[in-house]
């Protein structure tokens, strides 16, 4: 599954990139638009983002519950060295405490996540805030060339500014795409035939 983002310029664009989408094949579940204009996506129908898409709350809780297992593992090579319960605890006690110290690292870590806004899409802030539409769109390894080109032909104001292998897994890279290019090649158009 790979995240394709695009940037719209207005509401009635991304109405009209929504139902192409749609009619090629692409359902709501794996189609979300980010803007601060959340009003006008409901009017017209289209499919918003959801809390999972626009704070961190994955990859803190993610990162939270590593290292409340390292915190854990610590823990218990503390118990098991300085045996302030006596020699004969039993593995079960261990492998609780370490549960446990996972457990609350992944609370505190998600309790951190839901106070920030997702890094991947803080790059498009700036764009959002200006009142332009971030368009995710999921797809299939296999459906990817076909939306590309579909936007390409259909869409030309929308611009496919990058891609993720997955935006739901929180450490992968995501890569910017077209303005990057655009702006060291200085043609926009050579850019859009080779993509």
């Amino acid at each position: 599954m790979k995240c394709l983002y695009y940037l719209a310029p207005t509401l009635d664009s991304t109405h009209q990139v929504s139902d192409d989408l749609h009619a090629a094949g692409v359902n709501d579940f794996f189609l979300h638009v980010i803007t601060k204009d959340e009003s006008g996506l409901k009017k017209q129908h289209i499919h918003s983002s959801n809390y999972l898409e626009t704070l961190d709350l994955m990859r803190d809780g993610l990162i939270g519950a590593a290292i409340g297992f390292i915190a854990g593992l610590l823990g218990i090579a503390w118990v098991m060295y300085s045996a302030p319960f006596g020699p004969n605890v039993p593995a079960l006690v261990y492998v609780a405490l370490v549960a446990v110290a996972t457990l609350f690292g992944a609370w505190e870590g998600g309790l951190a996540g839901i106070a920030t806004k997702n890094r991947k899409l803080a790059k498009f802030q700036h764009d959002i805030d200006a009142g332009r539409y971030l368009i995710l769109v999921y797809v299939r390894k296999g459906k990817g060339a076909a939306v590309r080109t579909m936007m390409r032909d259909r869409h030309p104001e929308a611009e496919l500014v990058a891609s993720d292998k997955h935006f739901i897994n929180p450490f992968s890279a995501m890569r910017k795409r077209a303005r990057v290019r655009r702006l060291a090649a200085g043609n926009p158009k050579r850019l859009l035939q080779k993509e």
